[in-house]
């Protein structure tokens, strides 16, 4: 579980319900992440409430940093704040998985092919 996590809201106030929700979903990141990063994970949640003239909407901006200096973003709007961080976290957890084949070198696929290539 991702210990360092901030939910903040901007022209919104939020609720400690949701702030438990976002910690929730957002926390169970950390089984996606390689092992040595896991430790020194930070993070953040924002929630913007946007006017529009059909309603109101939240926008979602989420951001993970990864010790080595990588960050993880996701951006979405929605008209629930639940709804909306369920798709940040399908969004980041689709980066992580795609950052972790980069920076772990046995997962890589055309490593194989590089080692039995004659030439």
């Amino acid at each position: 579980m991702i210990d360092k996590i901030e939910v903040s809201g901007n022209k919104y106030k939020v609720e400690e319900s949701f702030r438990k929700y976002a910690t929730k979903r957002i926390g169970k990141l950390d089984r996606y992440l390689p092992r040595g990063n896991k430790k020194d994970v930070l993070a953040k949640v924002v929630v913007t409430e946007v006017d529009r003239a059909h309603g109101n909407k939240y926008e979602i901006a989420a951001a993970m940093e990864i010790p080595g200096g990588k960050v993880i973003a996701a951006r979405d709007e929605s008209s629930n704040v639940y709804a909306g961080i369920d798709i940040i976290e399908a969004k980041l957890m689709g980066q992580i998985r795609r950052y972790k084949l980069e920076s772990t070198p046995h997962l890589r696929k055309n490593k194989i092919k590089s080692i039995f290539k004659r030439g």
